[in-house]
């Protein structure tokens, strides 16, 4: 039978059981074996039968099973009582530091969240109220930072989708996931929700989970560890695999850390049960399934709302308020987010601002670029809906202030003023340009994943991203490395630097390779960021693009969809001119100069809706006091990396002044051919005042609907406020309705039980010939047995008459109702021997009758047959007389011994002092246990006990010592000598010597 695992002593190990499988808190710590969270709720008792029953004690590979169901907090569950019935480990209701052991079951107690820490399983009461805790997320998340690769999750039945980030996080440390298939669920919301992730590994009914739980673990935790990915023999491999992910997803992860790519193939590999990466690479090439999947899993990272608390304090404390002092309104911080995966980073950067800006009462225009590689991770950002799971990382606050919940209680919506702050596109930061003039970069744990050689090429990049004195965030486990020349250090726990100031002649390279990266054929040309220290030689091409672009190159400005300028090249000062009112305007339609702007605000919006180059020639300017004639084109720019808005490039030419053919100066013009320019001109000055009269109600109207606007805002806003209270109450109706399935379950399984154990008892009683009689507290008839009938005369008809009623057989005592009720009123059984009418003697019990929790409902009355002892005992009392009589003798052959119940000596006979040595008056100093050798006075004392009951003994072999010390063997009749009260007050023995 195996034992419970023990808890952690206070020294941190395992009481009788060694040290623990792990120590401490820190990642990768824990158990040396697989452990394997479940998550279930409502419908889940079905999965689990399913799974258990197919589940053997012992695999191949040693796994303990932790099962973290939804349970009602105020009912105690039987689910441990359960979960036994269905399998032959061993199965623990888990008690806080309990040590983790494989081939066992442990199940999480009602009313408490859980997690792995150090090789042990930590109880922590719930901090969400009912209805939002996620306890699965939380155990999940646990396992996957303890365990890594080790850690395996398994979601089943259940509504809601608890478990969705723990999966996560699970994938995120190179762990792997099943989930049921919802066909086969009772509430497929849980595993629906892990599986839209795109995340999981298996997708299969619990019967089926056992067989690929244990091959991947043999694959994935011993025979692949054991054989490794050998060096040299699959390079080609490697690079066939990344040849087949750049042709597919057209990124290139050759630059990678090998040692994830190891680790993450590996995993594939183990899930496909392939042993050789050259098998594996044929399996690629026949899946495009497979690569899209590889690729997603290279692409997997650990993130989360407000990861690493200490480093959002230090943000809020250092950075976020130097980057609004001194900040115009309306000037836009610029931001990039690079890596932000699924984007809650991003979201949390925008949260931390927007309170900043609460605080100071002020609003300023935050632009946020949030970027990744995965188009999947950029749409779930986009977006803005996540699991209910991250209540765990949001606080209460911040989810009922800044989200909404959805509809079916199982996600929240980020607030649309949240959401306005980022824009999310597909970026690759190895390869494509990055953003200029920007306040911060946050590029957190993105770095570990590429070898050092990139992580050279990304920090003097971000160095040029940043405008002077622009902050960089990067995860706690990365850093500048060798470009302290670049950054100085805000907080060296946190990761947060500040750009410096270096004399060094690198924007205007930089930018070169921006526009280089425009066109298609210098895209890999400008993949790489110019790095510190490179010798001048190497910089020629660079230097030599950047003079002709500067030279050659007309005036242009970069825009988005808005108009709002990105960057400026060139000498536009002759086009464009600061707008009047607040300054920091930097729209290229308000810039424009008198002559201009219908002209470009017609080329940019048609431009933006034919997505081609739109040309306007001959354009009348106003430069200076007099007319220029301007050349302009609106040019898409494709893949565009500054939002979800495409961008484009305006180009200003001045266009040349011809003097005509005849040899006719300018001076020269026909004054007719003037009057008509000056007619057109004033035609073409009250257009212009039609246009702006027309502007201007335009804008009029604008207000007026940005008015009904915020009323029809107000409005929706009051409905989501009682959306959400409908939606409360939802939730706590669902959580309710899972915690009465389970009781449910459990209560049939429950009665089952009992069903069986009263079978059992009704068998038991009728089996064993005993009479009994079960009686309630007024002594009224429960039940009783067929042998009670022949000692009271019962039917089965006086079941629930009183005892009383009944005529029993028995002779000469009638004192039963007193006997039980005093029983009853007093707690202590009470037990006599009575006779029947047939002659028959029968030991009478009287007890309490007890409940499993200790109530007294009744009393139980008991009669065993003893006509055979009693006759016994008549006999042995006649013998013990005779016995007496003898011992009386004094000249008998026999020794005659009488003792104490001290056992000193009381008489000594002649034929004793004869058979043992020691005289009279020696002897009735000695003590009985002298003369018995060591070995046997134990068994002689019981003997002796026996007696003073009083007992009649049978006469026995024994061994007494000698005064000469020699053991001799004996035989021994021994009674009890009783006083007229009948108690015994001494122990007569006749001891013989024993024939050889």
């Amino acid at each position: 039978m195996t034992k419970q695992p023990q808890k952690d002593s206070p020294n941190g190990t395992g009481a009788g059981s060694g040290k623990s499988n792990g120590t401490g808190s820190g990642k990768g710590t824990g158990a040396r074996f697989p452990i394997v969270g479940i998550g279930a709720s409502a419908g889940g008792l079905a999965a689990f039968e399913a799974f258990f029953a197919d589940m053997p004690a012992q695999a191949e590979v040693g796994m303990a099973f932790v099962l973290v169901q939804h349970l009602a907090p105020d009912y105690a569950s039987m689910l441990t009582d359960i979960i036994k019935d269905f399998t032959r480990m061993s199965v623990f209701e888990v008690e806080d530091g309990m040590i983790v052991q494989p081939n066992c079951v442990y199940v999480i107690p009602p009313n408490r969240d859980m997690a792995y820490l150090g090789g042990a399983l930590q109880l922590l009461e719930p901090t969400e109220p009912r209805g939002h805790r996620m306890a699965i997320d939380f155990f999940f998340r646990s396992l996957a930072e303890q365990l890594q690769e080790r850690a395996i999750g398994i979601v089943l039945s259940g509504t809601g989708s608890d478990g969705t980030e723990g999966i996560r996080a699970i994938k995120a440390q190179g762990g792997m996931v099943m989930a049921q298939n919802p066909a086969s669920c009772e509430f497929e919301s849980m595993p629906h929700s892990a599986i839209a992730t795109g995340l999981v590994d298996y997708e299969i009914n619990p019967v089926e989970m056992p067989k690929r739980l244990i091959s991947y673990a043999s694959m994935a935790l011993t025979k692949l560890p054991q054989a490794g990915l050998p060096g040299a023999q699959v390079e080609d491999a490697l690079k066939s695999i990344f040849l087949l992910l750049r042709t597919q997803s057209g990124h290139d992860f050759s630059q990678y850390k090998r040692s994830t790519i190891d680790r993450r193939i590996g995993r594939r590999m183990a899930v496909h049960q392939i042993e050789t990466v050259d098998a594996y690479v044929k399996f690629l090439q026949q899946s495009p399934v497979e690569v899209e999947t590889l690729f997603r899993d290279l692409l997997i990272g650990v993130t989360s709302f407000f990861r690493d608390p200490k480093v959002y304090a230090s943000l809020e404390e250092k950075v976020i308020p130097k980057l609004f002092e001194g900040n115009n309104p309306g000037t836009p911080l610029r931001i990039w987010c690079a890596g932000c995966s699924s984007g809650e980073e991003a979201y949390s950067l925008a949260i931390v601002l927007r309170e900043h800006m609460d605080v100071l009462k002020q609003r300023h225009e935050v632009q946020i670029f949030a970027t990744d590689i995965d188009a999947r991770a950029i749409g779930v950002a986009r977006a803005g809906v996540y699991p209910s799971g991250i209540a765990a990382d949001v606080s209460q606050e911040r989810l009922t202030r800044l989200f909404t919940a959805e509809s079916d209680g199982g996600a929240y919506r980020i607030d649309k003023s949240i959401r306005d702050m980022l824009i999310f596109s597909e970026q690759d930061v190895i390869k494509d340009p990055p953003f200029s003039k920007l306040d911060l970069i946050s590029c957190r744990n993105l770095m570990i994943y590429f070898d050092a050689d990139l992580q050279k090429k990304l920090i003097p990049l971000f160095h040029f991203a940043l405008k002077p004195g622009g902050y960089l965030m990067l995860g706690t486990s990365e850093g500048v490395g060798g470009f302290d020349e670049l950054f100085s250090v805000v907080d060296r726990e946190s990761k947060i630097y500040r750009r410096k100031e270096v004399l060094r002649d690198a924007q205007r390279m930089e930018m070169g390779r921006f526009f280089g990266a425009l066109s298609k054929s210098n895209e890999k040309r400008v993949a790489g960021a110019v790095k510190p220290g490179v010798p001048p030689q190497l910089a020629l091409r660079e230097l030599a693009e950047g003079a002709l672009l500067q030279k050659v190159a007309p005036a242009a400005t970069l825009v988005n969809v808005q108009g709002d300028i990105l960057y400026l090249h060139g000498r536009t000062g002759m086009f464009l001119e600061p707008a009047p009112g607040v300054a920091g305007i930097s729209n290229v339609l308000k810039m424009a100069r008198d002559g201009l702007q219908p002209g470009l605000a017609a080329c940019l919006h048609k431009s933006i809706e034919t997505k081609e180059t739109v040309h306007s020639r001959g354009m009348r300017v106003k430069t200076n006091g007099h007319y220029t004639m301007v050349d302009i084109a609106v040019h898409p720019v494709a893949g565009g990396s500054a939002g979800d808005s495409p961008l484009y490039l305006i180009t200003f030419v001045e266009a040349p002044v011809v003097d005509g053919t005849d040899g006719k100066t300018a001076a020269g013009t026909d004054p007719g051919m003037e009057a008509r320019i000056a007619a057109l001109e004033r035609d073409l000055l009250a257009k212009d005042e039609y246009i702006q009269a027309a502007q201007e109600e335009l804008a009029s109207s604008t207000e007026e609907l940005r008015s009904s606007n915020e009323e029809m805002q107000s409005v929706n806003e009051e409905l989501q406020s009682t959306n959400e209270e409908l939606e409360t109450s939802k939730e706590e109706l669902q959580s309710v309705n899972e915690e009465l399935a389970t009781v449910n379950a459990e209560l049939q399984n429950k009665v089952a039980d009992l069903s069986r154990a009263n079978n059992d008892m009704n068998n038991l009683l009728a089996g064993t010939g005993i009479a009994t009689i079960f009686v309630d507290h007024h002594l009224c008839i429960l039940r009783f047995t067929p042998a009670a009938r022949a000692i009271i005369n019962l039917i089965p008809s006086d079941q629930g008459r009183p005892v009383g009623h009944i005529v029993s057989n028995l002779i000469g005592y009638d004192a039963l109702v007193p006997d039980v009720q005093s029983v009853l009123d007093t707690l202590v059984p009470k037990e006599l021997e009575v006779k029947a009418r047939d002659g028959k003697w029968y030991a009478m019990r009287v007890q309490p009758y007890r409940t499993l929790d200790n109530v007294i409902e009744g009393a139980v009355i008991s009669f065993v047959d003893i006509s055979e002892v009693v006759a016994i005992r008549d006999e042995l009392k006649k013998a013990n007389e005779l016995y007496h009589m003898a011992a009386m003798l004094r000249d008998i052959n026999d020794a005659v011994i009488l003792q104490d119940l001290s056992g000193h000596i009381l008489a000594w006979n002649p034929g004793a002092e004869k058979l043992y040595g020691w005289d009279e008056q020696d002897a009735l100093g000695l003590n009985a246990r002298d003369r018995i050798p060591p070995a046997l006075r134990e068994e002689e004392e019981a003997r002796m006990h026996r007696l003073v009951v009083p007992e009649v003994l049978e006469p026995y072999h024994s061994q007494r010592l000698t005064k000469a010390g020699a053991a001799k063997n004996v035989w021994i009749m021994a009674s009890a000598v009783l006083d007229e009260a009948g108690k015994t007050y001494a122990i007569a023995t006749t001891e013989r010597l024993k024939p050889d």
